[in-house]
């Protein structure tokens, strides 16, 4: 079966143009659809991904088809579904191998249950196809589906690769080998950066980086109120007052000592209002980097009372600082069979600690309920942080980086392809060469939170990157390019 997604995204071009940072850049991507609309010759995009929620691909896409259904392109999505979980967890190998990550000796068994699922997701599919169609198939869960429909119908396909390495690995190799039958009969690729392109796909790739929306919940400016507000409705925090919206119908949650877990202001309010906050906000995911992160942070706390070269400002600031580690209720990622596993590593982790380090950190698991209030709580979270970081072990791209990059926050970001990509170490924030290793962690964090100035300079730079590079209408106009050009190879006119 496959879920038919109505991208509803409520904010118009017309509300983009109206802003007067973003106005120029709207007016430029209207003249280029203008210019390329004929092209299409009325024909559909069908974009296919494996969820419609949690992961930057289901965030991506309802800004990125609405916008292009409001430019006169008809675009539709697409979500596979299975019941099969050694599918997922299949798929989730794949990813890992594809970062140079996890056991390369898949079983022989592997291929019949990814030929199968494939299969009845094709079936799926072709019902909501027609000839002519443009389909775009998000990353290696669908893939194989869209193979067999490119062999099987008069339609183009594309498949967007959002994952990658730089380098060439035994796990890298044995991902490509087994997914290299279903690449052939795609007539191009996309992917993040052109270190990801593997050899069977080199001549046919384009690069086209992810985006953000700037007017989502997630990333639309916040005032001081509002900050206060979502963070009190989340119980995040305790308010001092009467608090103008009602409170969110689920809760944030806070890992307690013993086990459990609780609203995050038990057993007392964390202090994100007032004290120095490192944040990271990602997936349950050993490759972005949970654990050498709250590694580096407690080697930094351990290391105070020693040090002797500390102004007083910098010495205060290290002794009330507190770390954030948060990430989506594992149970409502659908594609993610490791969230829980790797969430209840963190936190046996952070129950082995000693009570004086578990009240320097606090475990969060935000609540998914409701796509709009787990954006606003994302929101709230990287807009009252002094540091945003993202550990990645490897990295796509990283919206998680593109988002506080927005907001004007300082990043500490690792060396990921992905993620330095965004960052220009030193310019726009800091990048840590090793981000397994806890010394370097410490090192980086303990230089942003010595120098507010500097942090300042960072999250300036940072947002004017991201709006000359990464907001939603490069994306759109990469994306107008690349399907005209397709339908033009694939269907030439006499």
């Amino acid at each position: 079966m496959v879920q038919v997604v109505e991208p509803r995204h409520a904010v118009s071009l017309s509300d983009y143009e109206s802003i007067a940072d973003l106005s120029g850049t709207v007016r430029s991507l209207r003249q280029e659809a203008e210019s390329r609309l004929a092209g299409f010759g009325g024909r559909r995009v069908v974009m296919v991904n494996s969820t419609a929620q949690g992961g930057g691909v289901a965030e991506m896409l309802p800004p990125l088809l609405s916008i292009m259904r409001e430019l006169g392109i008809d675009a539709h999505w697409l979500v596979i579904e299975t019941q099969d979980h050694d599918f997922f967890r299949l798929t989730k190998t794949l990813h890992n191998l594809i970062h140079g990550a996890g056991d390369p000796n898949l079983a022989p068994t592997d291929r019949d249950v990814y030929d199968r699922v494939s299969a009845e997701n094709a079936a799926a599919m072709e019902e909501h196809l027609r000839p002519g169609d443009v389909l775009v198939i998000h990353d290696p869960q669908p893939m194989g589906a869209g193979a067999l429909l490119r062999q099987k119908m008069d339609i183009a396909a594309i498949w967007r690769c959002h994952i990658g390495l730089d380098k060439e690995t035994p796990e890298t190799r044995a991902a490509w080998d087994f997914l290299d039958p279903y690449l052939r009969p795609y007539d191009h690729a996309v992917f993040t950066a052109p270190e990801y392109i593997p050899s069977s796909l080199a001549g046919r790739s384009t690069i086209i980086h992810p985006a953000i929306d700037p007017l989502s919940h997630k990333n639309r400016h916040l005032q001081v109120h509002d900050i206060v507000g979502i963070l009190a409705n989340a119980a995040l925090i305790k308010p001092w007052g009467p608090v103008l919206t009602p409170s969110f119908a689920e809760p944030a949650k806070r890992l307690q000592a013993d086990g459990s877990w609780a609203p995050a202001t038990e057993p007392e309010d964390f202090g994100l209002l007032f004290r120095p906050i490192v944040t990271q906000v990602s997936r349950w995911d050993r490759l972005k980097g949970f654990l050498p992160l709250m590694q580096g942070f407690i080697s930094l706390k351990r290391d105070l009372e020693a040090r002797t070269d500390l102004e007083e400002h910098h010495r205060r600031a290290l002794q009330l600082v507190r770390l954030v580690l948060a990430g989506p209720d594992p149970a409502s990622v659908d594609d993610d069979p490791e969230g829980k596993e790797v969430l209840a590593e963190l936190c046996a982790a952070y129950m082995g600690l000693p009570p004086h380090l578990q009240a320097d950190i606090a475990m969060i698991s935000l609540p998914m309920s409701s796509k709009k209030n787990n954006a606003l709580i994302v929101n709230a979270l990287q807009c009252c942080s002094d540091v945003v970081a993202q550990n990645s072990i490897q990295e796509g791209f990283g919206l998680t980086v593109t988002e506080p990059m927005w907001k004007r926050a300082a990043l500490m970001g690792s060396s990921a392809v992905g993620i330095r990509q965004q960052i220009r170490p030193d310019l726009d924030g800091v990048l840590v060469r090793h981000p397994e290793v806890p010394h370097e962690i410490a090192e980086a964090l303990d230089a942003l939170l010595a120098d507010e100035a500097k942090r300042e300079v960072l999250g300036r730079s940072a947002r004017q990157r991201v709006h000359d590079n990464f907001l939603v209408f490069t994306q759109v106009k990469s994306w107008l390019e690349l399907l005209t050009n397709t339908i033009a190879d694939r269907w030439p006119k006499g």
